[in-house]
This record gives C-alpha cells, structure tokens and sequence, in this order.
C-alpha cells in the first residue's frame, strides 16, 4: 500500500472494475515503482546512456573457477558468466531510481497498488526471440510455470507467493499472488527472464546443458570453450535496440568472459592483454601492483565508481546449526577476536572500511539508539529475544575497535571472559566445553587470496585457545559444500537492495534455513526475524521500509550470526584504453552496458599489444 495519493507513482489509463462487492482502482502504467516517483517515464533515453554512442568493438572480462551449464535458473553445476545477456525479462530496472522499472518484454502493467493480489503484464507484440519467432504470454507462463516447478530451491521460494499464472490474450498475461497484497511482486516478478516454450519442448530443464539457449535479449552465443571461456555476439536484428532503456545500450559486438583458477593468474592475464576490462578486488593491488609497462605507458588506466548503493556484505559466516556456533555468547565472544584496525592498516593500505550494519552506505543502515519509531516495533518482541541480543538491539551499536598494534589484547582479554562467563574453561592452554572436550572447527574457503586475510583471526582464536583449520577446496567442492550447508565457518559476500523485500525471507528466514541451495547459510531460526522480514515485505510506504529494515538491521547484528569484515563504498575498475562513458554517470551501477568502444583507441592498444 502506497502512503501517498496513488498518482504520485502512477500515471496513465485508471479503469474501475467491480471486484468482491467493492470498487477497486486498477492502474495501468508503462512502469512499476515501489515506494517512489519514476522520473524517467517520458524519455526517449535514459540520462546516463549516450544514444549517439558507436556500435561496434569488443569488451572482455575475467572470471574465477570454470563453467558447465548455460541455464543458470535450475541451479545445477556452475553457470556461465554473461547468459543473462540472452534474455529479457519483462521490465528493466532504473539505474538510478531504487524500486523503479521500465518497459522491456512488458510496455506496461495493470495492478492495484492499494490491493495487489495480482498483476497483469501487457507484453510488446514486437517482442521476438533471436531466431525471429513471436515471443508470446504462453512463453511467459510457461517460464514461470517452469521456475515454480523445476527451479533451484531458493527462487522457487523467491516466486512462493505466486499462486498462479494465466494467459488472457496473446499478448497478455496474469500473474495471481496468494497473499491478498504484496506489493513487491510485480517487481520480482518483471525481472524474471523470459525462455522459449517452443525451445524446451524436447529438452529437459533440470539437467545441466551447455547446449545454446533461445533467448530474446540483445546478444547471442558465438563461441563456447567448455569451462574456459565464453562469447556472445550482438543480435543486429535484436527487437528491443530502440525502446528507451536500450537506447546507446549494449554496444559492443562481441562479449567475452575468460575463466581463470585464481584473482592472481587472471591479473596477470590481464596485464597481458588477455581481457581488456578487470575489477580489482584487492586492496593490495589496487595501491601497489600497477606499475607495469602497459599501465605507465598510459595503455591501461584506472576507474573508481563512487556508488549510492548498499555496501555488499562481506563476512565470516557461523554456522549456527553446529556447535559451538549455537551460542550466542560463543559467537559474541568470537567477534572479538576479529581485528580490522590493524588489518586496514597492514593490509589494506587504509582502503577499506569496517561495515557496522548489512545496509552499509544507505539510508537503511540502523544507527545509535533506536528512534521512537523503532521501538515501538521493537517492544512487543523483546521478551521473545535472547538476553544478549535484546541488549544489542537497543543500544548504540558498534562493533569492537582495536588500538591497530596487531595485538588486540584488550579486545582478546574482553573475549576470554566472555567464554569463562558462559561456561567455556581451560585446560592446557586450550579452550574446552562443559564437556572438557577442546573447542575446535574449520574454515571453508574456495580462492587462495583469503589465507592472507583469515589467518589474523586465526592467530587471535588460537591466542584464546581455540583450533582452527583452514581447508581450501576447489570450485566444485566449494559449491556443493555450500548448498549442502557442509560447513562449520565460510567467508561470503552478499549484496543488498536498496528496496528490501522477498529476497531477505531467503537470506535470513527460518524456512530458507533448512532448505539446500539457500542462502541462510548461517541457519537463522528467529520468530522475531521472521516477523520482521514480512513487515520489511509489506512495508505500507518507503518511510515504513526504512523503519522495519533498521529494526532488522538491529536483530541481526545483535544476534552475532555473522561477523561483518570491510568493504568499500566504491568499485575498482581498470581497462585497456579503449573505451568511453557517458558524461552522465548512473548511481546505483557502472553501467557498462551503456559504454562503448573507440576504433582509433582500439586500434593503438591492438598495435602496442603486438609489439610486446
């Protein structure tokens, strides 16, 4: 439910129908919004795109590990970089606009924002897969026939509240929701992608493929080296190159995604020119590893994108469904040990910052005391919390801060009483349970680079008497681990929206706890949570989203699940000298799909690679 008057989201055609014995206003639109007033509904281009911007030219990047499956929506084996480029999903997203979406598949929408229980999508009859044939609602429901049905678990979880899909015209489809309101589905639903109903009927969607999609989005497959690498081209017949969100989008003609066994392998890939585009993910490099020919002969230069978005969730992640992580006061005690002062400073090189919230650097970060507001939420579910928690929730939250020395001996001492206090003794010099058995467990991590980073905190826990094991496997181990929650400890990264809503029932409810392929890898089982996850969904208006998210904020930093590390407020490009940006920069993306290459750039950097 919209707080303000329904015309300051929507505008457009308002048709009354007589619906259960009262009359409800549905509105038809060219947009969806949450909580917000679309900006961009009359432009022929969005701000940040150049529609005069060449086509032509090539981009490459890197990823980490190896591929073998194409359909990335079964969830199965490991999915390839770049396949969202095949498909179009039925509204695009605002790159500057939290919770606003444009027409793509869809050129506008029929719903009720004061009762959505349900949202009609009225598709673009130009709409065609690449090979040239309708794209039509019947490949509308039959892809989200498919996705409630033979998905990984988490989006079928993601798409629970859809009751069902019906097709009313050939170029309109209804989507019903089970709950009599739920104003955040039409969004998940709109960025869905669209698959062929015709392409599938002989291919079975739960099996791993790497045999060609048909899609109906802006690129195709070109080339693919099993696990290596892959390469799209650009569809020059692709049906959506004019409408107002693609307009000076998707201007290369071919696309690549190189595979590589670590960050450290593909760094050297790229400064040989192997790939043109790389996200530097390491501090260390970022401040002292371009020093190399290409990039002082000004061949490769730097790109910093200060973002207005959440600060991705990097952290140590307990498993709570193991002992000893089934203590709160463990965990709490643990949190101590993790030392960021000296770690920015002797590692980092000062680049970083400590994340105190999982809504870092937005509006949705809870901060100091909780406000009026928040406490009357908060209230009538203190009993029901955990001593240590309830006291975390309300107070002025901040995570330990150490003096940088490296020895964090006030913050271990802190920790050691912490563990006294809560029954822990020791024997030996090592840290027992009730049970005199010696507190032991280990650290699952894929990539290399993290040892550097986690031994630290190894050293800290071993200072409080306890073993730790640090065990690397390779990528396929790592996955399956994961999904099978195969684990005692990880170090992951999540990101978060500026528009919470479904998607936190995945990330910390009690039912995505148990459920493989999930991402409640911490195992979360909080009534309190739960209550607070559906008040973030049915948030009635954006002033109320921001309230119930820093209550939730609240409830899980105090509940000491995760250990947030550091991030940064930016991200960290560097390129091989050919290309241009808009003048006008997107805030919620880099938004390289509005780039482009310049021929005479591209041309030196050719001539200097060959001359190397």
């Amino acid at each position: 439910m919209y707080s303000a008057s329904t015309s300051r989201y929507v505008f457009g055609m308002t048709v009354s129908i007589l619906s259960t014995g009262a009359w409800a206003a549905l509105q038809t639109t060219p947009f969806l919004a949450i909580h917000s007033s679309p900006q961009y509904h009359q432009l022929q281009a969005m701000p940040y795109a150049n529609p005069l911007a060449n086509k032509g030219g090539y981009i490459t990047t890197s990823s980490i590990g190896s591929f073998d499956n194409l359909n990335s929506m079964n969830g199965k084996g490991r999915s390839v970089e770049g396949i969202n480029y095949l498909f179009d999903s039925l509204m695009s997203s605002s790159l500057d606009e939290p919770g606003v979406m444009y027409p793509l598949l869809a050129e506008k929408v029929t719903f009720d924002p004061e009762k959505t229980n349900f949202v009609i999508f009225h598709l673009n009859s130009k709409a065609r897969f690449s090979d040239g044939s309708a794209l039509t609602a019947d490949d509308v429901k039959f892809s989200f026939d498919t996705f409630q049905t033979k998905s990984n678990p988490g989006l079928q979880m993601y798409l629970a509240d859809l009751d069902k899909t019906d097709v009313l015209s050939k170029y309109q489809v209804k989507m019903s929701f089970k709950s009599g309101h739920n104003t955040d589905m039409p969004m998940i639903l709109a960025q869905m992608p669209i698959y062929s109903q015709k392409d599938w009927a002989k291919k079975d969607f739960t099996q791993i493929t790497l045999q060609p999609i048909l899609g109906s989005g802006p690129y195709t497959i070109e080339k693919i080296d099993a696990g290596r690498s892959i390469r799209y081209k650009r569809n020059p017949n692709y049906w959506g190159q004019n409408l107002a969100v693609n307009c000076g989008r998707y201007n290369f003609n071919h696309l690549k995604y190189v595979y590589y066994r670590s960050p450290d392998i593909a760094f050297e890939g790229f400064k040989a020119g192997q790939f043109t585009l790389y996200e530097e993910k390491t501090a260390r490099n970022w401040v002292g590893a371009y020093n190399f020919p290409a990039f002082k002969d000004g061949k490769i230069v730097k790109y910093r994108f200060k973002h207005e978005r959440p600060i991705p969730t990097k952290s140590l992640v307990f498993n709570t469904r193991r002992a000893p992580f089934r203590d709160i006061r463990f965990r709490q005690a643990l949190t101590y040990a993790y030392d960021f002062e000296w770690q920015n400073r002797a590692l980092f090189y000062g680049q970083y910052q400590r994340l105190q919230s999982y809504f870092s650097n937005s509006v949705l970060e809870a901060k100091g005391k909780p406000s009026i507001q928040e406490l009357d939420i908060l209230k009538p579910m203190l009993s029901q919390l955990d001593p240590i928690q309830r006291q975390g929730v309300l107070s002025n939250w901040q995570y330990p801060v150490s003096d940088g020395s490296g020895i964090n001996r006030k913050n271990l001492l802190h920790a050691r009483q912490l563990l006294l206090n809560a029954g822990y003794r020791y024997q030996d010099g090592r840290l027992v349970d009730a049970k005199s058995q010696p507190v032991k467990f280990e650290i699952l991590i894929q990539q290399q680079d993290l040892q550097r980073t986690l031994m630290p905190f190894i050293r800290n826990l071993k200072r409080l008497g306890i073993q730790v094991l640090l065990r690397q496997v390779d990528g396929p181990q790592y996955t399956e681990r994961m999904r099978n929650i195969d684990f005692d400890m990880i170090v992951d990264e999540m990101p978060q929206s500026l528009t919470p809503a479904g998607e936190q029932a995945q990330l910390w409810g009690s039912q995505a706890a148990d459920q493989v392929g999930n991402y409640n890898y911490a195992g979360i089982k909080n009534p309190v949570i739960d209550k607070l996850i559906q008040q973030v969904i049915n948030a009635p208006n954006r002033e109320e989203l921001i309230v119930r998210t820093r209550v939730l904020d609240r409830l899980l930093r105090a509940g000491y699940y995760q250990i947030p590390m550091f991030g940064q407020s930016e991200n960290w490009f560097a390129y091989w000298h050919m290309y241009k940006q808009p003048y006008v920069k997107p805030k919620l993306s880099v938004g390289i799909d509005y780039w482009w290459s310049d021929a005479a750039q591209a041309k030196q950097i050719t001539q200097y690679l060959r001359q190397q």
